[in-house]
């Protein structure tokens, strides 16, 4: 979790892209530099999967909760594994790898600025582990949203998925995925949830409703949910901390849901606009950190493929369609059904702020801020009289300056003394 990653990457801060993908002919081509680097990484071991129907969604993600909470207990002292410093063209290993951990921080520097200001909290190591995380979200977005998204097929995301477990296995295709392999080395960090975004990338490609909240729920897991997964290794979690890691992971999981289904109510107007502009163009998506890191979150985006990500079932039980969303008309139905979804995404926040006294004292400030920051967009929906069809609900900079010092206040107080 943490100001980001538990609580999740804004991955459209600006719409500049990151980088270029090979997505359209062959796989992507192993650079110089990391054909010179070799990292053996564990964590593949516990990677499982969670498709079976019979099971919830809650159920289906609380496995890999598990199995990710599992591993950090096996790993309370991450044994790093050892580097050859051979040097190469008067390099060594470690001149390339600390480069690479640069590039990461450059990264976000440029395209998560308030995110970046978060992780200069963190102890030097956690801090580039955050920044390498990052970028492999940031990218993995990209691949369903950037520049080349129209040439984007599911066999592109397979080839992502191949090059996502050869980084696991010490073998990385370019810098970034270097500092992401050494980074996996040395956390124990699951390669599920990576895994489970890149399905979320998939469902973009072929999934435009969701019928109920069950469907909703493992999409935001997909998408936002793993950002909290990925992140809390990472993050640390408190030495006085008396709270079961299966407690910490769930809070870290339900931020990363409140954030996602907070982008979802925020943007609903501008997935009408664009549904509009974009009606003879099947032309989206993600989530956040920090303030400014949710001023271009991409769920506005996704109307141009038609999507709707409001549970069917619900809308329907409150007498509305899609007819009615595109009309963008504030009705008594509308505000009902609003009201109902925003108590959901402040549940969802509730159940994240039991966890964030358990992380580490250099995590919690961070994560707070972007907890606060981000829960008053709710608040901001319900002061436009719930109309986000034609006012963006977003939070002042006023606010988030005053939200600081109340974050700080909060990360001073750390885990409970009751078990």
């Amino acid at each position: 979790m943490a100001a980001v990653l538990w609580v999740q990457v804004c991955l459209k801060e600006n719409g500049n892209s990151l980088v270029s993908f090979a997505a359209k002919n062959g796989g992507p081509k192993r650079s110089k530099m990391c054909s010179k680097l070799s990292f053996s990484s564990g964590s593949l071991a516990l990677s499982g999967t969670i498709a079976n129907p019979a099971r919830s969604s809650e159920e289906k993600v609380y496995e890999v909760v598990l199995k990710q909470a599992a591993l950090v207990k096996e790993r309370k002292k991450p044994k790093e594994k050892s580097l050859d410093l051979i040097k190469i063209d008067g390099t060594t290993n470690w001149d390339l790898l600390n480069e690479a951990y640069e590039r990461c921080g450059e990264v976000c520097a440029e395209y998560a600025k308030t995110f970046y200001l978060g992780t200069l909290l963190m102890t030097p190591e956690r801090r580039k582990a955050v920044w390498a995380i990052y970028v492999w979200c940031r990218r993995t977005d990209e691949l369903v949203d950037g520049p080349n998204a129209s040439h984007i097929t599911p066999k592109a995301l397979d080839r992502w998925e191949k090059r996502l477990t050869d980084l696991y296995e010490g073998r990385p295709f370019d810098m970034y995925d270097a500092a992401l392999s050494h980074t996996v080395s040395k956390f124990p960090v699951d390669i599920q949830p990576f895994r489970d975004m890149i399905e979320g990338m998939r469902l973009d490609l072929i999934k435009s409703r969701y019928m109920n909240f069950d469907e909703l729920y493992l999409y935001c897991y997909y998408v936002a949910g793993t950002v909290g997964l990925m992140s809390v290794p990472v993050m640390g979690i408190a030495p006085e901390s008396k709270a079961s890691t299966e407690s910490v992971y769930n809070a870290a999981l339900a931020l990363g849901i409140a954030n996602q289904l907070t982008n979802i109510l925020r943007d609903v107007g501008e997935d009408i606009t664009l549904k509009f502009e974009s009606n003879h163009i099947v032309s989206f998506h993600y989530i956040v950190a920090i303030s400014d890191l949710s001023d271009n979150v991409g769920d506005g985006d996704s109307a141009r493929r038609g999507r709707v990500y409001l549970p069917q079932d619900e809308l329907a039980r409150a007498g509305l369609s899609d007819e009615d969303i595109f009309r963008g008309k504030v009705t008594d139905k509308w505000r009902s059904f609003m009201k109902g979804q925003i108590k959901r995404a402040r549940m969802f926040f509730d159940e994240a702020e039991k966890g964030v006294a358990d992380l580490s004292s250099a995590s919690r400030w961070p994560v707070w801020a972007s907890l606060l920051l981000y829960r008053q967009i709710l608040d901001a929906i319900e002061a436009n009289d719930y109309d986000n069809f034609t006012k963006r609900a977003y939070v002042g900079k006023a606010k988030k300056f005053l939200s600081l010092p109340a974050a700080y206040g909060r990360a001073l107080v750390g885990p409970s003394n009751m078990a």
